[in-house]
């Protein structure tokens, strides 16, 4: 029974993509086409166990759901026609379906297209693509990604739905189109391979069965694909990538890095596959793409017999030309690092200081680790420490942290300035703690405290706790705040500078915010959120239950949202709908009442909104700010922010997404 089962399984993973786009050509709805391939898989689990394996397992379950679809169709009395069709074709004599292999490749290129459609959010796109693609199931995607089953299932339901609502075709985009939508599909499946990797957080490194799934798909799609040279470069990356796996990780799961590592235990095979797959193409005969050339960095890599002989001028050429086609932040870093090989790490720390006060990188912990290394071989050692104490607060995975710190502690007393003895000057992260304990015994406000700590965790995190007062300049402060809050309104930026500017006559270092003057302006107006636009925001799909409800909330409230984020679930009335944080009365309705009661369900304690995952130990906020029920820490008001104001980018006519504040100053409108 065991063995049979596990039968099951592997012809599930092998056939499921193929079942499920053929049927999906069939009906044109791929939740139908999904569900009636799960009733094919429950037959199989039903049937094969007392009447054996089939001789053509995949044909069997095709021919099973073409049947169910059948009477599907037939119940519904508008396809009686299309039924009658598809029933002399289930009832052929034949136990394959009637397609042909390149029906069937197309159909699952089709599925691609379909399940990385540009109407979906990354995540729904990478959901959708390990159910349906990769046979993947909930837990099995939830497990990878380190998150819960439920919130996979909804991805997937609400990725569906919105597939619905937009009437998205099954059909291949037009030639216009395609180049775009192929990027797509490639990023996606990337995306996948670099979660693997790479994992972004949790405590190991690797996953492997994420990348072997990247690997499965992107074989896949040169196969169905073979003229487009990125499809293959995409494989050729992920190819010679992956074959490094086995050399990235230490006997303790810490990360070796590249120039260290034992190229004897690089995979052979992978590397050839690598190889022959840029050559495809390369043979194709077309500039090389983003993908194409990444690949052809990795194969100067798996060239090289030493880390000495690695070709880096070639490598940084190869950069340039990356940089001139994907002009992206991260790109830009990685070719700053080679640089600073090929022509040495003054010019490489040049090219990476260059990148500091870039937005997209001021929580990308590779910055300051790529800094620390240039530091290093510099010999400024001190600075090269700050550096890897700030990259491993920046980082989500344990395995990396911990190499990180490893990394930082090493260079623990090399060039002692201070002399032997000598007390160690306080550090930026110490004086904030000094800073924000005396405001917690000073009866501030808790919505103060709560602000001047989520700014000032934000300037540890940019200038590294570890650097010591001292070594603080005004420069160092002005540019933070030109990179986090440099197009922030002239009130957030006041505030923020309050709280700063406190820090600063706290730790007797007033000329800290010399370098930050207060601005002034008109007030911002906020103007209502106008009701037709609402009525789109009430309904727009695949909105998480938390962002619903506080959305919902700061409406019917009235109240400011930083108020509403402030909120405990023992604050909360529920019988009479009203609950006081801070002096402000709350009220709401019964829309969000029923919101509610989802939200906090089988809560009693801590913030109303927490964020999606426990926080790093470096992030943990104050012990008010954390659930003692679940660990996770309360929604700040960034966060809210920016995700209320992507979700409501297509609502405003600017194209900027509105501010929650609006919500308050709205009208009401029905569909309560």
């Amino acid at each position: 029974m065991t063995d049979i089962r596990r039968a099951v399984e592997a012809v599930w993973r092998l056939e499921s993509a193929g079942i499920v786009a053929g049927l999906t050509a069939m009906v044109r709805d791929i939740g139908l086409a999904e569900e009636l391939a799960g009733d094919a898989l429950v037959a199989a689990l039903e049937q094969w166990p007392v009447a054996g394996l089939p001789d053509s397992p995949g044909a069997w379950l095709m021919t099973v759901a073409k049947r169910r679809a059948v009477d599907r169709l037939r119940r519904d009395r508008r396809l009686v026609r299309e039924g009658d069709r598809l029933a002399r074709e289930a009832e052929s004599p034949r136990p394959a379906p009637d397609r042909t292999p390149a029906q069937d490749g197309n159909d699952i290129l089709r599925l691609m297209f379909l399940t990385c459609h540009p109407v979906l959010s990354t995540g729904e796109r990478v959901a959708l693509t390990l159910r349906l693609l990769g046979g993947l199931t909930a837990a099995e995607i939830a497990r990878a990604f380190l998150t819960d089953e439920a919130r996979i299932v909804r991805r997937v339901a609400g990725a569906k739905r919105r597939l619905a609502a937009e009437r998205a075709s099954f059909d291949l985009p037009p030639e216009t189109e395609f180049p775009a939508r192929l990027a797509s599909v490639l990023d996606v499946v990337y995306l996948i391979f670099n979660e693997g990797y790479a994992a972004t957080s949790g405590d190991d490194l690797l996953r492997s069965e994420l990348c072997l799934e990247a690997l499965r798909l992107g074989r896949l799609l040169a196969a169905r694909a073979p003229e487009h040279a990125e499809v293959h470069g995409l494989v050729a990356l992920m190819e010679l990538q992956a074959s490094r796996s086995a050399a990235r990780i230490g006997p303790a799961g810490e990360p070796i890095p590249l120039e260290e590592q034992h190229r004897g235990r690089w995979d052979p095979l992978l590397i050839r596959r690598g190889f022959t797959a840029l050559l495809r193409a390369r043979d194709l005969g077309v500039p090389p793409g983003p993908y194409v050339l990444q690949a052809a960095v990795a194969a100067c890599h798996a060239r090289a017999r030493s880390a000495a002989d690695t070709d880096w001028p070639a490598i940084s050429a190869l950069y340039d030309a990356l940089v001139g086609l994907l002009p992206t932040p991260v790109v830009r870093l990685n070719r700053a690092v080679a640089r600073g090989r090929a022509h040495g790490p003054v010019v490489g720390l040049e090219a990476i200081d260059e990148l500091s006060r870039e937005p997209a990188l001021r929580d990308y912990h590779l910055l300051p680790a790529a800094r620390g290394d240039l530091l290093t071989r510099l010999g400024r050692t001190e600075e090269a420490r700050w550096e890897f104490a700030r990259a491993a607060a920046l980082t989500g995975n344990a395995a990396e942290r911990a190499f990180l710190l490893r990394r930082a502690e090493a260079l623990a007393g090399d060039g002692d300035a201070n002399g032997v003895g000598a007390p160690a000057p306080p550090t930026l992260g110490t004086a904030v703690a000094a800073f924000l304990e005396a405001l917690a015994t000073a009866d501030r406000p808790a919505a103060t405290r709560r602000g001047y700590g989520t700014t000032l965790r934000r300037l540890c995190l940019a200038l590294g706790g570890e650097r010591p007062m001292n070594a603080v300049s005004a420069e160092d402060v002005a540019g933070v705040f030109e990179t986090l809050w440099g197009r922030s309104s002239a009130g957030t930026w006041n505030r923020h500078r309050a709280a700063v500017r406190s820090l600063a006559v706290h730790a007797e270092a007033e000329h800290l915010i010399d370098g930050v003057p207060r601005r002034s302006g008109p007030r911002e107006r906020r103007e209502p959120i106008d009701p037709e636009a609402l009525r789109t925001l009430w309904e727009l799909p695949g909105v998480a239950l938390r962002e619903r409800t506080l959305w919902r909330l700061v409406h019917e409230s009235g109240v400011g949202p930083g108020a509403v984020l402030s909120l405990n679930v023992e604050d909360l009335d529920r019988e009479d709908r009203r609950a006081v944080v801070n002096g402000t009365e709350v009220l709401w309705r019964s829309a969000t009442a029923r919101l509610l009661a989802r939200l906090v369900a089988g809560r009693t304690r801590g913030p109303v909104f927490l964020t999606d995952r426990r926080p790093a130990p470096a992030r943990a906020g104050p012990a008010g700010d954390l659930c003692p029920e679940t660990g996770r820490a309360r929604l700040s008001y960034e966060r809210a922010e920016y995700l209320f104001k992507r979700a409501t980018c297509r609502l405003d006519p600017r194209g900027e997404g509105f501010t929650l504040g609006r919500l308050a100053r709205s009208p009401r409108v029905g569909g309560r």
